[in-house]
């Protein structure tokens, strides 16, 4: 699996509001984003599967999933994927 891709110093830094970076998903209209978290978390780790670490659209999800989901659950997924036992197929 790729790795959580690591900050350039020769990107230009510049902060966008949440809403800004992710945009509103018609997905999930309603306020629990659990599954908006979910959805994030896989589809990052299969778009780094198919493209690779260094594909820049994968980083929207990235940045998605790590504002919307408590750390305790992307470690204990983390865990899950690389004990080869998370829920998701991430290679299709």
């Amino acid at each position: 699996m790729g790795a959580i891709p690591e900050y350039d110093p020769e990107e230009p830094l510049e902060t966008k509001p949440f809403k800004f970076v992710t945009g509103y998903d018609a997905r999930f209209p309603q306020q629990n984003q659990t599954k908006h978290c979910w959805q994030n978390y896989v589809d990052y780790y299969k778009c780094v599967e198919a493209k690779g670490d260094d594909f820049r659209p994968c980083k929207q999800f990235y940045h998605a999933f790590r504002s919307l989901c408590p750390k305790a659950w992307t470690d204990r997924w983390d865990t899950q994927r690389e004990g080869g036992n998370f829920p998701a197929i991430l290679d299709k």
